[in-house]
């Protein structure tokens, strides 16, 4: 866990497709089962809802490779998609990366604006978008919509899985950057093979699992566990393309038979607040999963307490997925996420240098070693950011840790600025940088606020321009101001005006200083 000798998991293969490993062993195996089950309407008949079998998506996945090749994409060229969580967009990501092309799947909650940066930065040359999402495309940029991605399934015949190398690039992510613009994480095709420490080391997961994710496509953890993970291993995915509500979703795991269930804890705490579990029939339920933030015990003991059902956490990031975790195999310790899966090389290194591993006891940044095959290739044209997260055979990921006597991490958090918003990181440094934008604003600084247990909140401090604004300045014009120009999970819930912010000798804004800052 803790020695420096790196990953001792099995290696992919030299030559990898991602696309290949999660479809065509199913494909070949179970060609009539069900692969992919889309819901639109959690409260219609089940029979309404879209389904795939492995032989439907194989082929249809070879045949939208062949379509975008066909169209003019060579390898390494980057499509971005803006969809809804659609067959289409599962359809597109895989693709893609069959085809050797690299997708960039992008939030749905992004304004124009975000996305036109995604779009500009990536230097994508295909974009496939709804027509509610739609952006202007700049010249060169050729546009798909969902008619023209039947017309590729039913235009092209299936194009073999692309010979890619296992370091070749297979998609782009999108993360929040320590300069306060987003920054692409490019993973290679073997990212897929780097997940396989989950398959037991977090899930339990088997072939006749039934896995729905609550998370939309552009996020890692939905990528991962809602669809590369269950092809993966034979199971089928089940994915909600609906009005979001949280009284759906034990609906949704009761109908469709889910034996596992994916969130951020957030969700598992709206669950509990807003159902009465006890109506509906959770029986084929073995567990829950959960990242993208902390698990607190009282969430897990309530949600032990309600349905009888475990939680399993698990900690990583997008240049890395999880890596941490506890599982059938690896009992729940509350208060830590659990052990560094079978085959990872995580160790807490000193804070302020060096590369050996620090004892069990000692807290220091949480670091991944570099050989490890679900490491990311690198940040996108942002060189500079690159560098700061190596250390000799080390990646760094940011968080503060440190491991018990028997293997367990204990997280006590960030070592940055960073925030988390419903299991999205978000900087800091751009919800400032739009907010100072707005007249009424002559300063501001932004962090998370704890509003109680387990519970935080993106706040806003502003100094208002006008220094004889009353008091109650009103707060809803900056808020409004911030959902134009911000995804909504990265706009703040409380703006908080004062007079002053808390700063350094030299000037910098002390940030964690402002949960006490008042005016």
């Amino acid at each position: 866990m803790r020695d420096s000798r790196g990953y001792t998991g099995e290696l992919p293969p030299t030559r990898f497709n991602m696309a290949r490993y999660c479809l065509e062993v199913a494909a070949r195996a179970t060609p009539e089962k069900v692969a992919l089950i889309v819901v639109s309407d959690a409260h219609a008949s089940v029979d309404r809802a879209e389904r795939w079998t492995y032989s439907q998506l194989n082929d249809a996945v070879k045949r939208v490779a062949a379509g975008l090749r066909g169209l003019g994409l060579a390898t390494g060229d980057r499509l971005m998609i803006r969809m809804g969580n659609t067959s289409d967009y599962a359809l597109l990501f895989f693709g893609a990366i069959a085809a050797g092309c690299v997708p960039l799947p992008s939030s749905a909650q992004l304004t124009e604006e975000e996305a036109d940066f995604l779009l500009a930065d990536s230097g994508a040359r295909m974009l496939a978008m709804t027509e509610e999402l739609a952006i202007r495309s700049p010249p060169g940029v050729r546009v798909l919509g969902p008619a023209d991605v039947a017309a590729l399934r039913a235009r092209y015949e299936p194009l073999d899985y692309a010979d890619t190398a296992a370091d070749a690039p297979a998609f782009l992510i999108y993360t929040s950057g320590t300069t306060g613009q987003p920054k692409g994480v490019l993973h290679a095709q073997r990212s897929a093979w780097g997940r396989r420490p989950m398959y037991q080391g977090w899930y339990g997961i088997r072939p006749d699992d039934v896995i729905l994710h609550a998370g939309a496509f552009n996020w890692t953890y939905t990528l991962g566990v809602g669809l590369t993970d269950p092809w993966a291993n034979g199971a089928t995915a089940v994915l909600y393309n609906g009005p979001r509500d949280v009284t759906i979703w034990p609906l949704l795991m009761a109908k469709f038979r889910a034996t596992l269930f994916a969130a951020v804890p957030g969700l598992y705490r709206q669950i509990l607040k807003y159902n009465d579990l006890n109506a509906f029939d959770l029986s084929s339920l073995r567990h829950g999963l959960t990242a993208g933030e902390a698990l607190s015990t009282a969430l897990l003991e309530q949600w032990r307490a309600t349905t009888g059902k475990e939680l399993y956490e698990a900690l990583g990031m997008s240049e890395c997925s999880t890596y941490v975790s506890s599982s059938p195999s690896v009992p729940v310790r509350p208060g830590s996420p659990g052990k560094p899966q079978t085959g990872r090389c995580v160790a807490a290194l000193p804070v302020e240098g060096g590369e050996e591993p620090l004892p069990p006891g000692e807290t220091g940044l949480l670091a991944v070693h570099r050989s490890d095959p679900g490491l990311m290739l690198g940040y996108w044209r942002r060189p500079e950011e690159e560098e700061l997260v190596y250390r000799g055979p080390w990646f760094l990921g940011g968080d503060l840790v440190h491991f018990d006597a028997d293997g367990y991490m204990i997280y006590h958090g960030r070592n940055d600025d960073v925030m988390n918003a419903m299991g999205y990181r978000v900087s800091p440094l751009e919800v400032e940088h739009c907010l100072s934008k707005h007249p009424a604003v002559a300063e501001v600084a932004v962090t998370e606020l704890r509003v109680g247990e387990g519970v935080s909140v993106i706040a806003a401090f502003v100094v208002p321009r006008d220094p004889d604004e009353p008091a109650g300045i009103d707060a809803a014009p900056l808020l409004a101001y911030a959902h134009e120009h911000l995804a909504a999970y990265k706009c703040p819930r409380e703006i908080i005006f004062t007079d002053s912010l808390p700063r350094t000798a030299n000037g910098k804004v002390r940030r964690r200083d402002l949960a006490q800052w008042r005016r």
